[in-house]
């Protein structure tokens, strides 16, 4: 019995030398993960911005007008706004926005993907559970707060994007705003509004991002779990990451397409003067809920949901192709510095 014993203390200090050999495996500063996220989000934007457009136009078509089935349309469906739109205004038209859609994506994911696991440990600690534990309620809440931190850094871009696409020149829907490029739109809102006319309608896009990111990363992780458990797919890579993040953007979709109607129309309405405060303020709404109820009470519930196929057709690959960016960019990020 002692052979092995001494094969085992002659292994010690080799086992001793490839374990200081081995390269320390660091994590990923905030300012790392940040960036990831960010580039992520670009690179789904690029493909879903199109869809974007066109959700948007949907949103604005029949804005607080009571709803009849008779009544003329310019865009009867997602496909009508696409053909229209590329045979009037080409794949610049569908396209509108994309500049400073590249800036908020970097914001909001770079937020929302970047501070999701540090914010989450925080959150774990300060009720108690092991920084790492998966806890339902914290890993909402954690997501709930990165999306409105990346919101509400984001807001000012989000509202010269949705301004952008909803300008058409040939078949206009809801309020329409020229501006001949970002800075231009910059410009113009802060020479109308002052600075806080950047942040019209941040009440809404905090709002939507709160639907919206409470449910991806819980629901993405949440997948993940369920597919190995039950060996649906066992091992992590392209194939899960897929199929998580595509059931992911099922759940985002429905969790925040009323909100997303909501947040279109207050970054897209004009602004007057209050004859009796003197400040700016919405033509049209005041807040989200206003908003919400002013829909509903006009064109009911619909009226909430217009432009679903769009949203779907935007947010299903965009949330696909972010969190795969996300894992597939980290991981060659990892490797690249040695820490993969």
């Amino acid at each position: 019995m002692s052979q092995p014993a001494a094969l085992d203390k002659r292994d010690e200090p080799v086992a001793a030398a490839a374990a200081a050999a081995a390269p320390t495996r660091v994590p990923l500063s905030l300012g790392e993960m940040f960036m990831v996220g960010g580039l992520a989000g670009c690179a789904a934007v690029t493909v879903t911005n199109v869809a974007e457009t066109m959700k948007t136009r949907l949103q604005l078509q029949g804005e607080l007008v009571k709803a009849d089935a008779n009544a003329p349309r310019v865009y009867k469906n997602v496909w009508d706004v696409f053909r229209k739109t590329w045979r009037n205004e080409g794949i610049r038209g569908l396209q509108r926005g994309l500049l400073p859609a590249y800036g908020y994506q970097i914001l909001l994911n770079g937020s929302r993907l970047g501070f999701y696991e540090p914010v989450r440990h925080i959150i774990n600690r300060t009720a108690g559970y092991v920084p790492d534990a998966g806890v339902a309620w914290t890993a909402i809440m954690a997501g709930a707060t990165t999306g409105c931190i990346g919101a509400t850094l984001g807001s000012p871009l989000f509202l010269i994007k949705a301004r952008m696409q909803a300008y058409s020149p040939v078949l206009p829907v809801g309020a329409q705003h020229y501006y001949r490029n970002s800075w231009d739109a910059l410009s113009t809102i802060v020479r109308a509004n002052g600075i806080k006319g950047l942040y019209q309608g941040v009440s809404a896009a905090i709002l939507r991002t709160a639907c919206g990111s409470s449910v991806q990363l819980p629901s993405y992780n949440y997948s993940k779990y369920i597919f190995k458990k039950y060996g649906i797919i066992k091992n992590d890579g392209f194939a899960m990451y897929l199929a998580a993040s595509g059931v992911s953007g099922v759940v985002v979709c429905a969790a925040m397409q009323p909100a997303d109607t909501v947040l279109t129309r207050m970054y897209n309405q004009n602004t007057v003067t209050d004859p009796v405060t003197g400040k700016t303020r919405g033509a049209l709404y005041s807040n989200p809920i206003d908003c919400l109820w002013k829909t509903f009470k006009t064109e009911g519930i619909k009226g909430w949901y217009k432009g679903t196929t769009a949203h779907f057709l935007r947010i299903a690959p965009h949330t696909v192709i972010t969190l795969v960016a996300n894992e597939l960019i980290g991981n060659e990020y990892k490797r690249i510095t040695g820490r993969g």
